[in-house]
């Protein structure tokens, strides 16, 4: 990982500590905001659901509440572009933590920053409506791949590339800068930590039965902030974002899916026959 030099800013928005938004090249001072989508071919093409090992090492399972042991899983890539007008340039998480603004925090297990209410992963069942949580807890938002064309209206660079963690008693702060570039997507691909939904009961939910649900990827959700929690950004209904955008009704993607009896180490989906993991990747 890299420290970027910022080249232009863009806009100033006022949220505790100041969140610049920028754009990748130029001097030109421009106004824009990003806006944030869920890729939905790209869930759609990377799910599978199939019988795992978790050992007690893995972050997710310790973030998660889950038991360790052998469960049945539904894995799944998310990935979410910027296709707005500037960047998501959120900087140092060190200096937000610094100032209190809540749009970070520490994750020991991951040992650097994870910004907070990034994306909510929901699995659905189609017929009762009811909702089951990921193991995933939290996000460093950095740029992965490149998703609109290059080059193209979306001229940029990877600019965001490091998450940052604070100062241990042996090691100094790692300075990060956590953003996504305007044409970029941050992307969570399967095989990280917590990118699954633990089907068995494992994680002291419900057990997901055979059937046909949904995985609905809300990124930037809505949410209602508690006394004394910041409000960053609202919508036009009023409900509260981390993060403010040029249009906050594309932040949905949903599949449909179906949850077999029996699906084996091989697995049912997309991605079946992937190879078991023996390691947890984190992000």
């Amino acid at each position: 990982m890299k420290k970027w030099i910022a080249l232009s800013a863009t806009i100033v928005l006022a949220v505790g500590i100041t969140l610049t938004f920028q754009k990748a090249k130029g001097s030109t001072a421009a106004a824009g905001k990003p806006d944030l989508i869920v890729d939905q071919k790209r869930l759609l093409q990377n799910w599978v659901v199939r019988d795992e090992k978790l050992p007690a090492s893995f972050c997710s399972v310790q973030e998660g509440g889950v038991t360790p042991g052998e469960h049945t899983l539904l894995r799944f890539t998310v990935s979410t572009p910027n296709i707005g007008t500037a960047d998501v340039n959120l900087g140092d998480p060190n200096a937000h933590v610094a100032a209190g603004d809540g749009l970070y925090e520490y994750a020991t297990c991951h040992r650097h920053f994870h910004f907070r209410h990034y994306t909510l992963y929901e699995l659905i069942d189609a017929n009762t409506g009811f909702v089951w949580r990921a193991a995933k807890r939290g996000f460093c938002m950095i740029d992965v791949e490149k998703y609109q064309a290059y080059p193209g209206p979306a001229n940029s660079d990877r600019n965001y590339l490091s998450c940052g963690a604070p100062a241990t008693a042996t090691e100094p702060a790692i300075v990060g800068n956590q953003g996504i570039s305007l044409g970029w997507a941050d992307t969570y691909v399967w095989k990280l930590g917590g990118q699954y939904f633990v089907l068995d009961g494992g994680d002291g939910q419900p057990v997901v039965p055979p059937g046909d649900y949904i995985i609905r990827i809300t990124v930037n959700p809505p949410f209602t902030a508690a006394a004394g929690e910041p409000c960053p950004a609202k919508d036009s209904l009023g409900f509260c974002h981390q993060l403010p955008e040029l249009d906050y009704g594309n932040n949905v993607s949903e599949i449909q899916i179906t949850i077999p009896d029996h699906p084996g180490k091989q697995g049912v989906g997309p991605l079946k026959n992937q190879p078991q993991l023996t390691a947890e990747p984190i992000d």
